[in-house]
């Protein structure tokens, strides 16, 4: 019999803290008890989980006493508040917020790819942005083989990655639209930025605030996390990220230059038989992979690869993936999954 686990949910009732439920639920991990834990505000509330009822209980300190391993889902303020709190307690946070990723100390990772990191551990794993998992997954098993020098990549990112709210309002001003009223735009493409645009049959080229660089925080975080995955600290890598209106489902295009010497032929081989990767591409039935067909489903697609016509070690791939799911609820089960398995929990 698998061990059992007691296991603890912070922040269960946004986007990726639902997914979290679900993929517990559908993946059956060995659960000997769950709590959810959320702010004053929402403890006392009622939260559904595999058909029973739960009550919310105010996230604190005390409260990961004898929670095996904690989930957390709720901003990075709390996870830097309770997540060394949980540590300190015997947890072993896997926490989905930016703010561990880049901690030296602090393991960054998604299990297809850099699995052997999670031995490494001092209580805290942190898992990466949506964009970067989705990248690595497909980019790994073709550095393993070939090796590679340079990444640039311009991703489509869906409004969910954002948050409800996010998803709410693209709804809303696509009815506004409908109905030829002036169009509100309150969240994207950043909250805390100082203006405002519709996302509403349009495509906007900044998620999150700028730095002083001229990338976006959401660009550094893929340029840095994916040098740190995939110990890669020399490789060249550069991101352009664009919100676009579409519910779930972040799409890549991403080019690569390797070292080595390759063929189409031989990237469709290495990718065809990697984890974690469905390869969809035949351009005489017009099969690559959107984000309306992969909304719910677990792995990283890609399609449309082209060998570059001028730099015969550049390649052009077309990266899919669900962003709530392998992006991040599903990564983080299987953080703990693999962490069970290497008899690490």
């Amino acid at each position: 019999m698998a061990k059992e686990l007691v296991v603890a949910i912070v922040g269960a009732t946004g986007a990726v803290g639902s997914q979290m439920k679900e993929q517990l639920i559908k993946r059956k991990f060995p659960i000997k008890h769950i709590k959810f834990l959320a702010s004053a505000r929402s403890a006392g509330k009622e939260i559904e989980f595999n058909n029973q009822k739960y009550i919310i209980e105010e996230a604190t300190p005390e409260a990961f006493e004898g929670v095996d391993v904690a989930f957390f889902s709720a901003g990075g303020s709390v996870s830097a508040k309770l997540a060394p709190e949980a540590a300190k307690r015997g947890a072993v946070v896997i926490d989905n917020t930016s703010h561990f990723r880049m901690h030296p100390e602090v393991p960054l990772v998604v299990p297809e790819v850099n699995r052997e990191d999670l031995a490494k551990h001092n209580g805290i794993i942190a898992n990466p942005n949506c964009s970067t998992i989705q990248m690595v997954v497909a980019l790994q098993p073709i550095s393993e083989k070939f090796g590679l020098s340079k990444v640039v990549v311009s991703t489509y990112q869906a409004v969910s990655g954002s948050g409800i709210s996010a998803i709410e309002e693209l709804r809303e001003q696509s009815a506004q639209w409908e109905k030829g009223k002036d169009v509100e735009a309150n969240i994207l493409p950043a909250k805390s930025d100082k203006k405002h645009y519709p996302i509403a049959r349009n495509v906007i080229p900044q998620i999150d605030v700028f730095t002083d660089n001229g990338f976006t925080y959401e660009e550094m975080k893929m340029i840095n996390e994916t040098k740190k995955i995939m110990h890669s600290p020399e490789l060249s890598v550069a991101a352009t990220c664009v919100r676009v209106p579409v519910v779930s489902g972040h799409s890549e295009s991403v080019y690569i230059e390797v070292e080595q010497d390759a063929t189409k032929q031989d990237i469709f081989e290495v990718l065809r038989n990697a984890p974690g990767v469905v390869l969809q591409d035949d351009i005489t039935q017009q099969e690559y992979p959107m984000p309306i067909y992969v909304e719910g489903e677990d792995p990283v697609y890609v399609g449309r690869i082209r060998q570059d016509l001028d730099n015969k070690k550049g390649f052009h791939l077309w990266v899919v993936s669900d962003n709530l799911l392998k992006g991040a609820a599903l990564n983080s089960v299987q953080i703990a999954e693999a962490m069970l398995e290497d008899n690490l929990l």
